[in-house]
């Protein structure tokens, strides 16, 4: 039953009316009342600490110097770490592409083609960094942060630091 109002000149009726709720508004009512909330995985300031040890090594097998930033699925910085020579602006750069990655829920490598092509413009205009070395964290499909690395194969950092943590059940793109 609904209540509804009608207006008929400087008449005003509230009448009793049975409405059935159309079939999409059932499964959106049974599935928010089934699901008022949902689990979030977060990535640890331990899991961070550990990427980022990760990637130093990885770095260091390979001969490369680089700085790394990662950032939780709400964008805040949990971890951050240059190794020795690394330039001044690295861990801000890995910083940028780790936020890049993340809004945009794929390898800035994939970003940067997209804008380099025209095909989608938007990262430059919204001050991203759709600079190649940042992936997000993607577990159950569901993004759960994101690491930038400034310097060297940056993507190949990231990677080797999200196998090591997360022994392969995490993603590196939401699609």
């Amino acid at each position: 039953m609904k209540l509804v109002l009608t207006m008929t000149g400087a008449l005003a009726v509230l009448m009793l009316a049975s409405v059935a709720p159309l079939p999409a508004q059932q499964d959106a009512r049974s599935t928010s009342a089934k699901q008022p909330t949902r689990d979030i995985k977060i990535i640890s300031s331990a899991g961070a600490r550990a990427m980022a040890d990760a990637c130093t090594a990885w770095a260091e097998q390979n001969k490369q110097t680089v700085a790394m930033a990662i950032l939780d699925w709400g964008g805040n910085l949990i971890e951050s770490h240059a190794m020795e020579g690394a330039p001044m602006n690295a861990i801000d750069t890995a910083l940028l592409k780790a936020k890049s990655a993340l809004r945009w829920r794929r390898p800035t490598s994939e970003t940067n083609k997209m804008v380099r092509s025209g095909e989608n413009l938007a990262p430059t205009f919204m001050h991203d960094f759709p600079q190649p070395g940042a992936l997000p964290i993607v577990m159950n499909g569901q993004v759960i942060g994101a690491m930038g690395v400034s310097g060297a194969d940056g993507e190949k950092c990231a990677q080797a630091a999200i196998d090591a943590v997360f022994k392969g059940k995490a993603a590196p793109s939401a699609r």
